[in-house]
């Protein structure tokens, strides 16, 4: 991998980090940030989510200090110039999922495009 390609993966990561941090989910401005304005997710419950409807559960307080995401198997690749795809393991209370993300590059910075969960046994 390129010194410009590890960057881009670790700009990612660190964006995904920044999502799952229960101070950065209460604050609609900061989530707002980091989701690309046409952002979607097709959730673990099988919902289809949009920007709108993200910052309504994330400002909920969905994820607290107390009860964070444990983060496991983090692994990114670009895919192309400005476009790269993160996968990884996640546990919050007991509820365990992979993910898969996909972050794009604005002139704004890194900002998650697409986002998608399966649940695990």
């Amino acid at each position: 991998m390129t010194d410009e390609s590890e960057r881009a993966v670790q700009a990612a990561v660190e964006g995904e980090m920044r999502l799952l941090d229960p101070v950065v989910r209460a604050s609609p401005d900061r989530v707002l940030a980091l989701l690309d304005p046409e952002f979607t997710e097709i959730g673990a419950s099988g919902r289809r989510w949009d920007v709108e409807s993200i910052l309504t559960v994330t400002s909920g307080g969905s994820v607290s200090a107390e009860s964070p995401v444990e983060v496991s198997e983090v692994s990114g690749v670009v895919l192309a110039p400005g476009v790269v795809h993160l996968t990884y393991f996640a546990d919050h209370q007991g509820r365990r999922a992979w993910r898969s993300s996909l972050w794009r590059l604005t002139r704004t910075g890194w900002r998650l495009y697409f986002h998608q969960g399966t649940l695990t046994g």
